[in-house]
């Protein structure tokens, strides 16, 4: 951002000053690549199938054994050993290649938009 100020200072301000300004904000453009360039570099890359592991997603056709799971808005194929009914919720606990390794989630507690609250009985009159 601040190399292209420096250009604009470059071309906008009067002789002396333009190259002057140009100087400090390319400088200082340099300094700023350098600084994010040393922030991003150790961070760990995450990309591919393997970050799917330990999402939740919607079964869309039903996993008995193998069907397709929604997870971000993507469709992927899904296999579940213990299967799995249309619009449940599932667990991604592995992949084989492209194909996602699921289980069913069977504590209300754990599935989304649920924050463990349990309704309470109903009070006789």
């Amino acid at each position: 951002m601040l190399i292209i100020v420096a250009f604009v200072l470059l071309l906008l301000l009067p002789s002396p000053w333009n190259l002057l300004a140009f100087g400090v904000a390319g400088l200082l453009g340099v300094v700023e690549l350098l600084i994010w360039n040393r922030t991003v570099r150790n961070r760990r890359k995450q990309v591919g199938a393997g970050t799917l592991i330990g999402r939740t997603a919607t079964v869309v056709s039903a996993c008995r054994p193998e069907g397709q799971v929604r997870l971000d808005g993507e469709i992927w194929a899904a296999r579940s050993a213990a299967g799995a009914a249309s619009q449940d919720s599932v667990r991604v606990v592995g992949r084989d290649r492209l194909t996602l390794i699921v289980e069913p989630i069977s504590d209300p507690t754990d599935r989304p938009g649920s924050f463990g609250r349990q309704d309470e009985p109903a009070s006789p009159q």
